[in-house]
């Protein structure tokens, strides 16, 4: 409304003049047709105008335009070829002519809101001036305008009046939306899928850290805006956003020009119109700022105003999108046949040169408007006019049955509003194979060209298409490459770089820099037991239990495992150890077996030695089940096997002692002691006392039974096979009825120590239990300061030690008497009657 306000504040001033009759200057179309239907048009055929600043003392002045715009002017020229061929054409709106009224709004916003109001309440000649304004208009439909902002300011002022806007460059996303701008339609896509396209190929190219200029209208803003949101969708960071426009003073582009020279990125996207982008450019120049990679929009990208010798310097390499490039073969001839005289846009005044005659040979030209080798823009009018001709053709054959939501109503004269309706649901194909139709929202189907800047061999900047980009594709398939021959900022032909920082390797990750963007990072190393296998990973991932992280922590290895093996050094040793103990107990029992009618085998309870070596026997054995990978038959073996050989071998040693005593004090007079503690309730005594460790194991295994662990706790990065005791208090209870025989036999042989020199069996053990109590005692500290395999090799050396120290202590004085000695194993030493110092 801001606009419509000015406009009629403008029109307001002249008070003598009725608001609907507008003449003189740029109340008039610049070109004009008369048909049986007209087409308004409002182009910018002049880049700016003079403003004049009024003195409220006399009527203030018609703006006037300079700067002519020859690309704009072929543009809307274009459409004029379009009515006129049109007009040929016997298929399409057959016995219709259309005529035109094009209007020049010089780049000026207000001046473009007159000419629409100026198009919607026109009069014919033959009407008075004073008449009113709610005759209606003689123009059906309105294409136009280049810019964003000022066809904002048409569609705004048009729409309550029914009056179809169709725009070949507008390109805001704010214009889709269908309750401020319901009778507005475009024939470029709508800056919404522009954004995404830009955002989407930034991403493609790698680069995360970019700058962004945009023009200061609606043009730049909402296609930044837009730009922005999806560029931080897609992880890319912005390192300024900097807004320009035309009109700023120098300063401002200045300051610009220095923030672009003291940025690290190297990829700067701007959204900008090319008018704006001429002038930064200037200053761009004037710094010498190249070596940046440009990311242009369709406004300036494939400009060729803009795309000069010197611009090259700063711009060479630019890549962006566009709208696709098509021929109109006719268009050349339409163009060079016009002549200079034929408008008032030729006719300007210019001091040092002659006013044109009007007889010129344009095809002797060669400028921008003879130039057909872009006609981007100029299609877009094509296509526009040709769907206004489509429209009012289906109005003219309409068939109700063809289309349930517009009713055939036939009036005379048509109105803008049918007009309106028919554009909606328009839906053709151009000579060049192009399918026009808008949805819902006015728009045209997305599709761009993706065009890079080159040189040519005359070093003119030319424009190679690299690639399409088609919107209503999926996602990640919508750009095609269909050229991978870019040349980049500088003449590189490798894709630039620009990150805030470097990719974080595998084996690291992501720490965002406080008070930075998140493309802003350092690459910290996964702890120990972490990885990363994957570029730019945000956090490390805890390695499974059995796993540690390789040195690199970009994978998980697989842990050692450590147990006490056959085939290590220490494993061979215990098991030589423990197989040479069997052999020397075994050795024993042959040399007592054979000397057992000896009196010294005898008198030491031949019955209970022989039970005792076999428990020392497989004392020895018991310690090859803790050698090897834990299983759970070996973990219940090791630890019952455990238990009872050594139960049954205390209880064998336990029942020599209480012979021991017994036989002493059966030599007593009046004793009878002996005859209560024969053979069989010797071997009645290891019995219970074994049995009770049985029923101990037994319930053990019932409740809980030992079984093979990982112990994954004591080193991170191995796992140590062991087993684990079950239940804890079964195992406590092994032990504890282990060391309470053992106490028990210590007591009872302590006791016995004084007795006759020669009868010693006490003495062996009491120094056997000692060394056995000793073993175990020093075990405890051992076993739990014992890392991994060295634990188990403790508790092998403890078995070991204890069941040699049993051996030893009992058995070898014995067999010193027997094999070096014989001469003091006979009854009599053996009774005492003779002294002996030997033993």
């Amino acid at each position: 409304m801001l606009f419509l306000l000015v406009v009629i504040s403008g029109l307001l001033s002249k008070a003598e003049e009725p608001v609907c009759h507008l003449q003189g200057g740029h109340e008039l179309p610049l070109l004009a047709k008369e048909g049986d239907i007209s087409i308004g048009g409002i182009f910018s055929f002049h880049d700016n105008f003079i403003s004049v600043n009024p003195t409220f003392k006399n009527m203030p002045e018609s703006q006037k335009c300079k700067d002519i715009n020859l690309k704009q002017f072929q543009t809307g020229v274009t459409m004029i070829f379009a009515i006129d061929e049109i007009n040929n054409n016997t298929h399409l709106l057959p016995g219709v002519s259309l005529g035109y009224k094009l209007y020049d709004a010089c780049g000026s916003v207000p001046l473009a809101i007159r000419a629409a109001l100026a198009l919607v309440s026109e009069q014919k000649e033959d009407v008075s001036p004073w008449m009113s304004c709610s005759k209606s208009s003689i123009v059906h439909a309105i294409i136009g305008q280049s810019g964003s902002t000022p066809t904002i300011g048409i569609a705004t002022t048009l729409g309550p009046f029914q009056m179809p806007v169709i725009s070949h460059s507008a390109t805001c996303s704010c214009l889709s939306n269908r309750k401020e701008f319901p009778t507005f339609f475009r024939t470029i896509p709508s800056d919404y899928y522009q954004s995404r396209a830009l955002a989407q190929l930034v991403k493609h190219f790698g680069w995360t850290w970019v700058g962004t200029i945009r023009s200061d209208n609606d043009y730049g803003n909402y296609g930044m805006a837009t730009f922005v949101q999806v560029a931080q969708q897609e992880g890319i960071c912005i390192e300024y956003y900097e807004a320009i426009y035309r009109s700023n003073p120098r300063e401002k582009f200045l300051k610009t020009v220095e923030i672009i020279k003291k940025s690290t990125s190297n990829v700067i996207v701007a959204f900008s119109s090319y008018i704006d982008m001429e002038f930064l450019m200037k200053e761009l120049l004037l710094q010498n700022v190249t070596g940046r990679q440009w990311i242009g929009s369709e406004s300036w990208i494939s400009t060729k105003t803009l795309a000069t010798e010197s611009s090259f310097r700063v711009l060479g390499g630019s890549i962006g999108i566009t709208i696709e490039n098509v021929a109109l073969p006719s268009l050349k001839d339409f163009l060079v046949k016009m002549k200079p005289s034929d408008t008032p846009a030729t006719k300007e005044k210019n001091v040092t040169k002659n006013l044109c005659t009007g007889q010129e040979n344009l095809s002797e030209v060669k400028n921008q408007y003879t130039d057909v080798s872009e006609l981007r823009i100029q299609n877009n009018v094509y296509k526009a006019v040709y769907a206004v001709a489509h429209a009012l053709h289906n109005l003219f054959h309409c068939n109700a049955s063809q289309s349930s939501d517009i009713k055939c109503v036939k009036m005379d004269p048509i109105e803008p509003w049918q007009v309106l309706q028919y554009l909606k649901t328009v839906n053709f194909t151009t000579r060049n194979e192009e399918n026009v139709y808008f949805d819902y929202n006015g728009d045209p189907a997305a599709k761009y060209s993706l065009i890079n800047w080159q040189l040519t061999e005359n070093l003119a900047t030319r424009f190679v298409s690299v690639g399409l980009y088609d919107a209503s594709k999926p996602e990640g398939q919508q750009f095609i490459m269909s050229n991978m021959n870019i040349i980049w900022a500088g003449g590189e032909n490798k894709v630039p770089k620009s990150v805030c920082s470097e990719s974080c390797p595998p084996g690291t990750r992501k720490a965002v820099q406080k008070g930075r963007p998140i493309c802003c990072f350092d690459c910290i190393p996964c702890a120990d037991g972490e990885f990363s296998n994957t570029t730019d990973s945000i956090d490390c991932i805890k390695c499974p239990m059995e796993f540690i992280s390789h040195e690199l922590r970009h994978q998980c290895i697989l842990k050692a495992t450590e147990f006490l093996s056959s085939n290590e050094t220490m494993g061979i040793i215990l098991m030589i150890v423990s197989l040479l103990g069997a052999c020397v107990t075994i050795a024993i029992s042959i040399i007592f077996f054979c000397y057992k009618d000896t009196p010294i085998v005898r008198a030491n309870n031949s019955e209970l030695s022989f039970l005792l070596l076999f428990s020392l026997i497989l004392c020895f054995l018991c310690s090859l089940t803790f050698i090897g990978q834990p299983s759970d038959w070996s973990c219940i073996l090791r630890h019952t096997a455990f238990g009872i050989t050594f139960a049954q071998c205390i209880s064998c040693v336990l029942g020599k002692t209480i012979v021991v005593l017994m036989a002493f004090r059966a030599t007593l007079p009046g004793s009878n002691l002996m005859k209560w503690f024969g053979p069989v309730q010797q071997r009645l005594s290891v019995f219970f006392f074994t049995f009770v460790q049985v029923l101990i194991c037994a319930f053990w295994l019932i409740i809980s039974p030992p079984f093979p662990i990982k112990n994954m706790k004591y080193y991170k990065e191995k796992i140590i096979l062991e087993c684990d005791a079950g239940s804890t208090v079964a195992f406590y209870c092994v032990l504890g009825y282990i060391g309470f025989l053992s106490t028990m036999c210590f007591v009872l042989a302590f006791l016995a120590r004084k007795l006759p020199d020669n009868f010693n069996e006490a003495k062996f053990i009491t120094f056997s239990m000692l060394v056995f109590c000793a073993v175990w005692i020093t075990f405890i500290p051992a076993y739990i300061s014992s890392p991994g395999k060295y634990t188990v090799a403790v508790e092998i050396f403890a078995i070991l030690a204890s069941s040699f120290g049993l051996l030893f202590s009992i058995f070898i004085p014995k067999c010193y008497v027997i094999l070096l000695k014989p001469e003091i194993n006979t009854r009599k030493h053996i009774m005492g009657k003779m002294p002996s110092k030997h033993l």
